[in-house]
């Protein structure tokens, strides 16, 4: 199972939030690149970027900070998420060196969008699936639409979708353990792979998701634990790819 490192953009710098609040973040560092190396050298497989200015904004703010990652390892798949609303925006990732993007709230508002973009760069289109009690949440979190993620999640297999990133919100940056029952009842759900995200927060929760991979979950986005030294990555990644 993937154990993926989110860096979370703002102003250019490297931070997590608490809830999806832009009034409550912690600032980790002012070098994405640097946080990037670091957890690359600790074994990451994979780079999980978010553009959180961008999600508010609609559009990429922090593409430059992308593009630099994306520039340094260029051998390393990078999925960036937030502000992805055109296929303008898609394009100038992939050209940059991203390999995969993740479509948000422009999925929830205009389903069809996922479709034209799937069609229009196969293989590189994933999305992300924010949701508390099973209801999909949109524009950076701040509502919540009526929408079920089950049903979205079959939707957007259909249209093509490599996987599909799923945040527990009542969960992310709280430190209180990842809800495993609703990942695996999502992933049971569809045939595509799903990347849990939202409340990773010790080993404990990597061994609950890895006991119930098979059931389809690829990966876990992990951001707070990995900066406040509750999951060790070096050690994580180690003990995920021995069983």
């Amino acid at each position: 199972m993937l154990i993926i490192p989110a860096i979370d953009l703002k102003q250019g710098k490297c931070v997590r939030l608490r809830q999806g609040r832009m009034d409550d973040d912690t600032v980790f560092s002012d070098d994405p690149v640097a946080i990037a190396a670091r957890w690359v050298e600790a074994g990451a497989k994979r780079l999980h970027l978010v553009d959180l200015d961008g999600a508010f904004a609609g559009k990429p703010v922090n593409a430059s900070v992308v593009h630099a990652i994306a520039t340094e390892f260029p051998d390393l798949p990078i999925q960036v998420g937030g502000g992805i609303r055109d296929e303008e925006t898609i394009q100038a990732y992939l050209d940059a060196g991203v390999q995969y993007v993740i479509i948000g709230t422009k999925a929830v508002s205009a389903p069809h969008f996922v479709g034209d973009v799937c069609a229009e760069f196969p293989g590189h289109i994933i999305v992300g699936l924010d949701a508390k009690d099973g209801k999909v949440a949109i524009d950076g979190w701040s509502k919540l639409s009526n929408h079920d993620v089950i049903d979205l999640a079959q939707h957007f297999e259909r249209d093509g979708v490599e996987a599909i990133v799923y945040t527990d919100i009542a969960r992310d940056g709280m430190m209180q353990g990842v809800n495993v029952a609703a990942t695996q009842k999502l992933a049971q759900a569809i045939n595509i792979p799903v990347i849990a995200s939202g409340g990773v927060t010790d080993m404990d929760c990597l061994h609950k998701l890895k006991a119930v991979e098979e059931d389809g979950i690829m990966g876990a986005i992990v951001g707070r634990a990995i900066y406040e030294g509750t999951i060790d990555l070096a050690e994580a990644n180690k003990q995920m790819d021995a069983g």
